[in-house]
């Protein structure tokens, strides 16, 4: 059977005393022991700590009658606990952690210069009763332009009948009120894309002068 390893320290430590030494002391010279008990005694002999697991089996090979009580072997021995090694962060956590540092150091920044940097102003769409109206007008003679160019086009196609023109424009109406709803989304996205860039490209000079 192998033999313990002496540079394996696993397990439980416990602090060397004066009949320990003794023990192993005697253990260096014992020839019942193989010679690699024989080293492993040796070289536990000077330490502080031992281990456990290799000074039990330096005990089992060893002379029964010559060697000591196992229990007063141990007795005033105590167990030594080693601190385990800290976890290493992936790479990932630590990408994590600084962007989320990042994060903070922008609130922070933010929430000490509230008072000094004034507050630009965020030109919300139809903030005024000017605005309001003139979409308003906008949107009104589109839907009528609408409503006669499917007029004009039905009564052509359907020698003039009348319930067919009304649907016609009806249908032009509709469609000339989506295309300016889609016009309208467009514009509104466009302009929350222009301002997020004004105030990301405002906030980083100042970072880095900072910095």
């Amino acid at each position: 059977m192998d033999q313990p390893d002496p540079r394996n320290a696993s397990g439980l430590i416990l602090s060397a005393t004066e009949p320990m030494r003794s023990f192993l002391a005697l253990a260096c010279d014992d020839h019942r022991l193989s010679e690699e008990l024989r080293d492993i005694a040796s070289d536990l002999r000077p330490r502080n700590t031992v281990p456990y697991k290799l000074l039990r089996a330096i005990w089992t090979g060893s002379d029964p009658s010559t060697r000591p009580d196992l229990l007063g072997l141990f007795s005033g021995s105590g167990f030594v606990f080693t601190s385990p090694k800290p976890r290493e962060k992936s790479e990932e956590l630590k990408l994590r952690l600084l962007k989320l540092r990042d994060i903070a150091e922008r609130k922070e920044y933010a929430e000490l210069v509230k008072d000094i940097t004034p507050r630009k102003q965020v030109e919300e769409p139809f903030s005024s009763y000017k605005d309001q109206l003139g979409f308003g007008l906008h949107v009104g003679l589109t839907m009528f332009t609408g409503y006669l160019v499917g007029y004009a086009s039905f009564r052509a196609l359907f020698n003039r009948n009348p319930a067919l023109s009304a649907a016609g424009g009806i249908l032009g109406l509709v469609l000339a009120m989506l295309v300016e709803t889609l016009l309208f989304i467009i514009k509104t996205s466009k302009d929350d894309q222009i301002q997020s860039s004004q105030s990301s490209s405002s906030f980083t000079p100042t970072t880095k002068k900072n910095q």
